[in-house]
């Protein structure tokens, strides 16, 4: 009986030492969890950072009168392209809420239009598409709502406006028969989403936002004929950002 009573007390005394093991591992999980990266950050008056974007770009369009009349143009649609720019980050903290953000970047895109042609050009096509390139500088201004941090995550929403010079405009083109003329300023509105991750020596954000020009970005000239068939052409962008902040 003395034997069986050792062993029921060993076996006791075994599996309070595993359950008060697996209780220390718990406890030192949740404490590892609990470590808040970058804890005085949200103290600085303000940080800077860099930006890696990605883009899918349109022109927003709107015919001339002339295009119902016209008898060489049948259709005449924007189609989406894809473009990549580089950038710089300024924020300013005004409060626990609400940061500055200043955020300017170089942009390359290629905007295409689609047109279908009665009679063929000279390279005997009726189906054209015509690429408008675009070198843009940005220069965006935004206001930044962010949400209270949960251990090294935080989620905000952003609006703010913005202002362009496309390097690459062709609007005062001499020879541009072919050509849809864009004008070389713009000016529009953003409205995004991201996320902050923070890590030990970095913030790392991901960001979606919307980008629309609100100027008529289109010298329009009656004696070209893939550019009169256009009244108004405004630009279209949806932006995914990826901010490295320090």
């Amino acid at each position: 009986m003395l034997h069986l009573q050792r062993k029921k007390a060993l076996r006791w005394k075994t599996g309070s030492l595993i359950l008060l093991a697996h209780i220390c591992i718990i406890q030192i999980s949740f404490a590892q969890e609990r470590v808040i990266n970058l804890y005085d950050h949200d103290t600085k008056p303000y940080y800077f950072g860099i930006t890696l974007a990605g883009s899918m770009s349109r022109f927003h369009t709107e015919q001339h009168a002339r295009f119902l009349a016209d008898d060489s143009i049948y259709v005449a649609e924007p189609e989406n392209s894809g473009g990549f720019g580089l950038g710089l980050l300024a924020t300013m903290r005004l409060s626990d809420r609400f940061q500055f953000r200043f955020n300017p970047q170089l942009a390359f895109t290629a905007r295409s239009i689609y047109y279908k042609r009665k009679y063929p050009d000279i390279d005997n096509l009726t189906d054209v598409k015509k690429p408008v390139e675009s070198v843009i500088v940005s220069f965006p201004f935004q206001l930044k709502l962010q949400s209270d941090r949960i251990g090294n995550f935080r989620v905000y929403a952003l609006t703010g406006v913005k202002a362009d010079i496309d390097l690459a405009s062709n609007a005062r083109a001499k020879k541009a028969e072919d050509l849809v003329k864009i004008k070389k300023y713009d000016y529009g509105v953003e409205l995004g989403l991201g996320f902050n991750f923070f890590f030990e020596s970095f913030i790392f954000s991901p960001e979606i936002k919307l980008s629309n020009g609100l100027g008529n970005i289109h010298s329009r000239d009656k004696n070209l004929i893939y550019s009169s068939v256009f009244d108004k052409i405004q630009s279209r962008m949806i932006v995914f950002s990826i901010h490295i902040e320090g």
